[in-house]
């Protein structure tokens, strides 16, 4: 009969763990880090904030584990820009990771931020609803020379600000990249007949339309325009498709380009001169997909829109074909046939569209006037 004594039962077990593979220990402290026992400390002060602790646990649990945190202090701080118990409990559950923040750090982030908002009240309003965007502290002095470089093309404050809150990675790189962005748009505004007065108000609209085109490489833009001059288009033709597109134009691609500029002309059987004119009078066919201009140009011809409804009308191409078909039947409503007539009247916004229909139902429930028909007089 076998037997198992302690003692035998012990050196077994000491010989398994001389055959585990080292793994085994990596993956043992992994588990004892994911686990590690939350700062008592950091809870305790959360939960007199008012912070719903079970949602950071939940998005960020890292942070009520880590050995020092600043919540008092960073609630502090932020009370004295204003913030009440409801809107500190909200950032600091948004972004916990702001109690990991050190205060002097904060409050030189705070006198940043500063110099570019109209008031504390603005910043606080920054601050609610972009807390990872202030709280950012670590790229401090590229955020500073950022701000001072395009405090000096004076552009508004207004629109640094709101560059810095919902795009905070265009002033966290260094400024040189940033700078090459900004002399690149600058050389196409003045290459394609733009004046340099009003440079600065050119900049603002197509910051304050995509805060993200800082981002987008410099040679992005040089490629983009490069191709749309080399498929014949003038100088004027591209100041006005600049200005249509504005900083989409940085995010399109020469070979998606290609494909949606050949699929229009196959689609509508035009010219190249006829192309170019549909280009100019709907800019966005050139960012839409293959897929999405096929489904759309389709579902006119579906619903019995003639091609040449489509080319003399393009920007047609603008709208789903939901929001075709209910305008379609909508009009039909009121005795307009679409294929029979100009697609114009359904182009534009919801509320031009709402104009076109009233004027139609006025039109249809006007009385028409026989001018041979008897007058009726007061005593009739």
């Amino acid at each position: 009969m076998l037997r198992i004594t302690a003692a035998s039962l012990g050196n077994s077990c000491q010989k398994m763990r001389l055959v585990l593979p080292p793994s085994a220990s990596l993956i043992s402290t992994a588990t004892t880090r994911s686990k590690r026992e939350e700062n008592q400390c950091t809870v305790d002060s959360l939960y007199e904030l008012s912070v719903d602790i079970r949602k950071v646990r939940k998005l960020k649990g890292w942070v009520l584990s880590e050995t020092t945190a600043y919540v008092s202090e960073t609630a502090s701080l932020l009370r004295d820009m204003g913030a009440g118990t409801a809107v500190i409990a909200h950032i600091l559950e948004t972004h916990p990771e702001a109690v990991l923040c050190r205060p002097e750090d904060v409050v030189a982030q705070r006198d940043l931020w500063r110099s570019v908002c109209s008031s504390q009240r603005a910043l606080l309003s920054i601050i609610e609803k972009f807390p990872a965007s202030f709280f950012s502290v670590s790229h401090h002095s590229n955020q500073q020379a950022n701000i001072l470089y395009l405090q000096s093309l004076r552009l508004n404050n207004k629109i640094i600000s709101k560059l810095m809150a919902s795009a905070p990675q265009s002033f966290s790189r260094p400024l040189e990249r940033n700078q090459e962005v900004i002399h690149t748009l600058r050389e196409t505004y003045l290459d394609l007949g733009g004046d340099e007065g009003n440079l600065r108000v050119w900049l603002q609209k197509l910051l304050s339309q995509n805060p993200y085109i800082l981002m987008r490489p410099a040679e992005a833009w040089r490629d983009s325009l490069g191709f749309l001059k080399d498929q014949g288009f003038t100088t004027e033709e591209l100041h006005s498709l600049v200005s249509s597109l504005r900083a989409s134009i940085s995010e399109l691609k020469p070979e998606a380009m290609q494909q949606a500029l050949a699929y229009v002309q196959d689609a509508l059987s035009c010219s190249e001169d006829e192309l170019k004119l549909a280009v100019i009078r709907c800019p966005a066919v050139l960012y839409y997909s293959l897929p999405t201009l096929a489904g759309r140009f389709q579902g006119l011809m579906d619903v019995g829109v003639s091609v040449k409804q489509v080319k003399e009308s393009p920007n047609i191409m603008e709208l789903t074909t939901q929001i075709v078909l209910y305008r379609i039947q909508k009009l039909a409503s009121y005795g307009y046939d679409v294929c029979s007539g100009s697609l114009d009247v359904i182009i534009g916004t919801k509320k031009d569209f709402e104009m076109s229909c009233t004027k139609l139902n006025l039109r249809q429930q006007r009385p028409l006037f026989n001018p041979v028909a008897p007058l009726r007089t007061a005593e009739e």
